[in-house]
């Protein structure tokens, strides 16, 4: 994988869309993580202390642990979120979680972020029909969707081994993603100087 450009001290978030144990997304995630170059990091997020959405919590004893999520997404400069796709749509725990990050209405802390989303999936189809579903809520978030060939990854449970991607098409598909995500990232600081 040729990563184009230079870039600086940027910071970014994965989350997956799964929760268990041996999931293949955060396979995935820890895989490119890997793969990125010294100035570029990516911490990734498990979701499982977050509890169901309930707007009443907004207001009365904000959970502490959605707070630590959402600031986790306004302190990084690009998200990847990478998911299985359960009954051809985003898993509920991925949902979930971001309604609780939509909150409050328009200010929530995607608006302008550099997202990417991939999914992964023993079925042919790689978890592909999920994919949409997760970008049209990303929109709705105000979110900046990164605008790339869609990552998939068919047959994921062929392609895992030892907690990683071992995959090279694969692996290679979705650095050359990443890769967009990072231009992203930088057009905004561009933006973002311009505006000051």
């Amino acid at each position: 994988m040729q990563m184009t450009g230079k870039y600086s001290s940027i910071r970014l978030i994965g989350i997956s869309g799964s929760l268990r144990r041996d999931s293949y997304c955060t396979a995935i995630l820890r895989t490119l993580r890997d793969q990125l170059p010294e100035q570029v990091t990516l911490d990734i997020f498990e979701l499982t202390r977050i509890p169901l959405y309930n707007q009443d919590d907004e207001t009365e004893n904000f959970p502490s642990s959605v707070q630590t999520f959402k600031d986790a997404v306004a302190r990084c400069d690009g998200v990847v979120i990478a998911s299985p796709e359960y009954n051809y749509g985003m898993p509920g725990v991925l949902k979930n979680a971001l309604d609780w990050a939509s909150r409050p209405m328009n200010n929530s802390p995607f608006a302008g972020k550099p997202t990417l989303v991939m999914t992964a999936s023993p079925a042919f189809t790689g978890g592909v029909r999920a994919q949409i579903q997760i970008a049209e809520t990303l929109r709705a978030m105000l979110a900046h969707v990164v605008a790339t060939p869609q990552v998939v990854v068919p047959a994921a449970h062929t392609k895992i081994e030892d907690g990683k991607l071992k995959d090279s098409v694969s692996v290679d598909y979705a650095m050359k993603a990443i890769d967009a995500l990072l231009v992203a990232v930088k057009r905004r600081r561009l933006t973002s100087s311009f505006d000051l």
